[in-house]
């Protein structure tokens, strides 16, 4: 029976929750590894989710309307969402993002009509940042400004949506949640959802190990500009992911799995891997593939360890 015909925005979230199999061979028996697979949003990464709710939350406020421009700084996956849900609602878009974002992202983001304002990538996304809320400050009449390091329904839109979707989708039985640190609304709010539907459930943070590293969209807590809406005690265990073990993972998803995924989802799986090796039988541990691997095409890491 087919489904009745939705909008775009309707199409966001509701993702599958997929169980590892194959990277998963030598954990301990009764030990299962499941992965939220946001790369399957409409919008290609899991920010599709938060994306739509700052719109949706500016537009309750009287903060959006016709007539505004939406800006904000990204290092890409929001951006896209942004581009595409403006293009759907009919806002324009105006994004701030370091100059080193892969060719994919940029030309997306272009596909979509987004106007982009390209920063310096050795600040990263705290550059791009700091410009964003410069141009907001100076033409506040022009601009809606989401913010999404320091909006409240960034985390929400994971209270609301992807907590409360594993929980189901597990019927339950969730008893470990991984996820990195961006802006992070995907952990903030997954971890208070979960955690309020059962205080028992272990959260536990992911970030790069040093401050100059490969994982698209994540942060270094210690050298970054710690996001508002970041909350650190909301993390059971805090782990560190280098790059290249990020990279080798991301490969081993799309070639045993079938998973093209990018690297921070190989980052978080790495990280649920070595936490599901220390945890008994019963253990259910979810975690969250960030997004599509088909936006670094153009990345090097692509063209290692291929098959002859």
């Amino acid at each position: 029976m087919l489904e009745r015909p939705c909008t775009l925005a309707a199409a966001v979230g509701n993702t599958p929750l997929i169980q590892l199999r194959r990277v998963t061979a030598g954990l301990p028996e009764g030990v299962e590894v499941y992965a939220k697979a946001e790369h399957l949003n409409p919008g290609g990464s899991v920010k599709d989710r938060a994306a739509l709710n700052m719109l949706r939350d500016g537009e309750r406020r009287g903060a959006l309307h016709p007539g505004k421009t939406i800006l904000d700084a990204t290092s890409g996956n929001t951006g896209i969402a942004y581009a595409m849900l403006g293009a759907a609602l009919g806002y324009p878009v105006t994004l701030c993002l370091p100059r080193n974002a892969s060719p994919e992202r940029k030309k997306l983001l272009r596909v979509y009509g987004a106007e982009i304002i390209e920063t310096d990538p050795l600040e990263a996304t705290d550059g791009a940042q700091r410009l964003a809320k410069q141009l907001a400050a100076e033409q506040p009449e022009t601009y809606f400004y989401p913010d999404q390091y320091n909006n409240d329904a960034n985390w929400q839109a994971h209270y609301n949506g992807t907590g409360l979707e594993i929980w189901e989708q597990t019927q339950g039985r969730v008893t470990h949640f991984l996820a990195g640190l961006g802006t992070s609304g995907t952990f903030v709010g997954t971890a208070r959802r979960l955690k309020a539907l059962s205080p028992t459930v272990q959260c536990i943070a992911m970030q790069p190990d040093s401050p100059l590293h490969g994982l698209e969209g994540m942060k270094h807590m210690a050298t970054a500009l710690v996001p508002g809406i970041y909350d650190p005690t909301l993390a059971d265990a805090n782990v560190e992911v280098a790059t290249e073990a990020a990279q080798a993972m991301a490969r081993r998803l799309v070639r045993e799995e079938g998973l093209f995924v990018g690297v921070s989802a190989g980052a978080n799986v790495v990280a649920t891997l070595e936490l599901a090796r220390t945890l008994p039988p019963g253990s259910v541990v979810v975690t969250i593939l960030c997004d599509a691997g088909t936006r670094y095409l153009s990345d090097h890491l692509w063209d290692e360890g291929k098959r002859t």
